[in-house]
This record gives structure tokens, sequence and C-alpha cells, in this order.
């Protein structure tokens, strides 16, 4: 059973959520030939103050 775990700055709308699921669902059936029905994808939003690039936070404070 494939899992994906996508890691994202800040939030998403719940239809962003959903097209995220239904495309990624449609590209590892295609592409690895595994059924849509074990295909299971866990979004997680992260605050951007949790989130650090070249030494500082995300949130610009």
């Amino acid at each position: 059973m494939p899992y994906v775990s996508i890691r994202v700055a800040g939030t998403l709308t719940r239809e962003q959520k959903a097209q995220i699921a239904s495309e990624v669902t449609e590209t590892i059936h295609r592409v690895a030939n595994k059924p849509k029905e074990n295909i299971m994808i866990m979004i997680d939003e992260l605050s951007r103050e949790n989130i650090a690039k070249e030494g500082k936070l995300l949130d610009g404070k």
C-alpha cells in the first residue's frame, strides 16, 4: 500500500487538498500501476514559524 506524505508551509483550502489528493493518486496509479483504493495520502500543514530556510524562519518575524 503506497503512503504519500505531503508537508506544506501554511494552509491549503479543502478544495486544494482534494485536488492534490486526486492528482497524486492518479499519478501513482498510472505510473506505478497501484490500485487507487490502496493509495493513502497525508497532508501536513505547518505553521511558517516552524520552518526555516537559510537560517531564517519563514514567518518573516
